[in-house]
């Protein structure tokens, strides 16, 4: 048998998100529906970090074992023939046995595009976030410096999170502005269902004014999600994709990042 990593980008607006369901309508379905067209046998695979439905990705990365030989870029060009135009796999790199796209990973990487306008968007639909109100740049950076480092994170978790534990390192966010949008840049070590999103929530009430900069640290230390904003749209959510050891040479970019503003 071989193991195989590939890097898969998809908007995920028309599937019910990455994670395989009864109803075949998720972008593993779809992935693993390809796969075992191109290699004519059943194929699974096994991905980095599940994203919720409307949330896009860049660079999920997944493994597969397979007991046939092809060479890497037919894996690409096969598996895309199968794919539906808004799912395409990015590239494909032989690996060793012990890789494993979850496991493995060091860290993880989310990207939040933001269109701040007074008109909801229309060619940027499902593709980017919207805050209607102006927002500012000095108190968001205030807030979102709290949150780096190790900590317990239940105040951004989902009631369904499956983690094993609340505790995660987040070691940056970055904040920058292009025109009318603004681009949030998370790296933590992990992170829980809706994390990225409840943190959102609250950066853009801080952002616009409704609450102070120093309401973050209150919300954090509660460690009680009906402390904090509400569920931010997954519209502008894009999973950048994890980071690796050095040794597995997984690439950490692929052509579909550069769009992003």
């Amino acid at each position: 048998m071989t193991r195989l990593a590939l890097g898969v980008s998809y908007r995920g607006r028309n599937y019910h998100g990455w994670q395989s369901q009864p109803d075949g309508n998720t972008v593993q379905d779809k992935l693993e529906a390809a796969l075992t067209s191109f290699a004519a046998r059943p194929v699974g695979t096994v991905c980095a970090g599940r994203t919720d439905a409307g949330v896009h990705a860049l660079n999920q990365v997944i493994h597969l074992d397979v007991d046939i030989e092809r060479e890497p870029f037919s894996w690409v060009r096969g598996t895309n023939r199968y794919l539906p135009h808004d799912i395409a796999v990015q590239w494909c790199r032989p690996v060793t046995p012990d890789f494993h796209a979850r496991n493995s990973a060091c860290g993880r990487r989310y990207a939040y595009l933001l269109l701040e306008s007074p008109v909801r968007p229309s060619v940027e639909e499902g593709s980017a976030g919207w805050a209607f109100r102006a927002l500012q740049a000095e108190p968001m950076h205030q807030a979102a410096q709290v949150l780096i480092g190790e900590h317990d994170f239940s105040a951004f978790r989902a009631a369904e999170c499956q983690a094993a534990t609340p505790v995660k390192v987040m070691r940056a966010i970055d904040i920058h502005r292009r025109g009318a949008y603004w681009r949030f840049e998370f790296d933590a070590s992990a992170f829980l269902h809706h994390m990225v999103r409840n943190i959102m929530g609250c950066l853009v009430a801080i952002g616009s004014g409704t609450r102070p900069p120093a309401w973050m640290a209150e919300v954090l230390a509660s460690r009680d999600r009906s402390r904090a904003a509400p569920t931010f749209s997954p519209d502008g959510l894009y999973f950048v994709g994890p980071y690796y050891d050095a040794r597995h040479a997984i690439p950490h970019h692929t052509p579909a990042m550069d769009w992003l503003p």
